[in-house]
């Protein structure tokens, strides 16, 4: 596919910030009463992730940081790579093994399979509800067609994608708004500069999944910065 480079920005604005947080405050609060928040990780692990590889493995461990006050977050690693490789792991509950997964996985080659995130995403959550999809990657070489007839399942189904791209390839970034938008979720993009705000906005999901829209506002006061204006402009 073909790469335009030169008209989206590779580090996320304040604007692109603001309204990823509007946008997940306006997502399915999860139902209350479940033990735990179920939050499915979804990786590009082709070969272009690779530089950025190591870096996403020490920023997911601050995901179950911010929730343990609210009952713990489980979280199932899934990602593809190579000719049709896909994975998920088991469902887990905390950091170490969370970290241990992503280190031990290698980037191939290979097209990308977000089709198959989408419905594995529709599977899982038609056995045990998922309250959030965050998917990380930085480029879509699929259809659109069946990517929204997936994208407006899920946000029947209350299970919104949260989409973090990395890089600057044009078309990519117009399919994942759409994906993200048919299922009630939100985009943001980053870069390997923006390691810090990628973080607070993965850990904002995180707690959201866990508990809900309170809990989002409480963080947003422990944290400021643009979670703490989004918080406050909830009220």
């Amino acid at each position: 596919m073909a790469r335009d480079r030169a008209t989206v920005p590779a580090t996320a604005s304040q604007s692109d910030v603001d309204a990823f947080l509007r946008d997940l405050a306006r997502a399915p609060s999860p139902a209350q009463g479940a033990a735990r928040g179920r939050l499915l990780f979804a990786m590009d692990a082709t070969a272009s992730r690779e530089p950025s590889w190591d870096r996403a493995c020490e920023i997911q461990g601050d995901m179950f940081l911010e929730t343990a006050s609210l009952g713990g977050l489980e979280i199932q690693l899934a990602y593809y790579r190579g000719f049709a490789e896909f994975k998920a792991a088991p469902w887990i509950d905390n950091s170490a093994k969370l970290v241990r997964l992503m280190t031990g996985v290698a980037c191939r080659g290979g097209q990308t399979q977000i089709g198959r995130v989408l419905r594995h995403a529709i599977d899982e959550t038609k056995v045990r509800r998922v309250n959030a999809l965050v998917f990380v990657g930085d480029s879509l070489e699929e259809d659109m067609d069946g990517l929204s007839r997936s994208a407006g399942e899920l946000k029947m189904l209350g299970v919104p994608v949260f989409i973090f791209h990395e890089g600057a390839d044009e078309a990519a970034a117009r399919g994942f708004r759409e994906i993200a938008r048919l299922s009630g979720g939100a985009y943001c993009p980053f870069d390997a500069s923006s390691a810090k705000q990628l973080r607070d906005l993965l850990s904002a999901v995180a707690v959201f999944a866990a508990g809900g829209r309170k809990a989002l506002e409480d963080y947003g006061r422990k944290t400021g910065g643009a979670v703490l204006r989004l918080t406050r402009a909830l009220r």
